[in-house]
């Protein structure tokens, strides 16, 4: 699995009006794992920060497959 970090940061700016600490907060992972992640192009990101994706996802009616490509 690989982050589509596009519309990562699409959403980090519609929907956290560009406050990562804010998205790191609701994802529940760390501010420092999610500015990382947006540094490395989404790479890096494991398990728990796709869980954490997919989670938010599924709870506010958005598609997982939108934000994570099942390579």
């Amino acid at each position: 699995m690989e982050i589509n970090i596009g519309a990562l940061n699409t959403l980090l700016r519609e929907k956290f009006n560009g406050n990562q600490a804010e998205m790191a907060r609701i994802f529940g992972i760390s501010k420092y794992q999610l500015n990382t992640i947006f540094k490395n192009n989404g790479k890096g990101a494991g398990k728990k920060v796709m869980g954490a994706i997919i989670k938010y996802c599924e709870e506010n009616n958005y598609n997982y497959k939108d934000y994570i490509f099942l390579i």
